[in-house]
């Protein structure tokens, strides 16, 4: 009985690393309006896996994003391509960006920008990855504005607007 109860424990402990070895196609951001700064401060966690698969698949097979800066930079540009926020008047509104990292299992990209004066509610277009696998699901969750709101992009869905009260 105990050989066969360790023999269980050894098979879910291999699922499980072999499950985190492979691809997620998730991603999570944040849109934090950060009442201290004034700021809307924006940060993207991609899984690194998958990030390492993208962009081989983008910018070709030699991209590394574990050791070249230089492929870090692109993929942080390829995000912040993808990724946009428009004010309820629908004008966009222009994130700059701030920078990004490696940080043990995830790749983080950071955006901000200054808080409109009046500002009732947000469009949301975010469409990293999404071009590679139409299986990308990127959860945004909108914070600092009441509760948290939260929308997934995932399927058709491209564009999300979310109204403050």
């Amino acid at each position: 009985m105990k050989y066969l109860i360790n023999g269980l424990l050894l098979c879910v402990m291999l699922l499980s690393d072999m499950a985190l070895a492979h691809q997620q196609k998730a991603a999570i951001s944040t849109v934090l309006f950060n009442p201290r700064t004034e700021n809307i401060e924006v940060s993207h966690r991609f899984y690194l896996h998958d990030a390492e698969h993208a962009v081989k698949h983008i910018f070709g097979k030699n991209a590394d994003i574990i050791n070249s800066k230089e492929t870090q930079e692109k993929f942080f540009e390829y995000v912040m391509q993808r990724f946009s926020l428009k004010n309820d008047q629908g004008e966009p509104i222009a994130l700059s960006p701030v920078g990004f990292e490696v940080d043990g299992r995830f790749f983080w990209v950071y955006q901000e920008t200054k808080q409109p004066f009046l500002l009732n509610g947000l469009t949301v277009e975010h469409s990293a990855l999404r071009d590679i696998w139409p299986s990308q699901v990127n959860t945004v969750n909108i914070e600092g504005r009441g509760d948290i709101k939260t929308r997934t992009f995932d399927g058709s869905i491209e564009v999300a607007k979310i109204e403050f009260k």
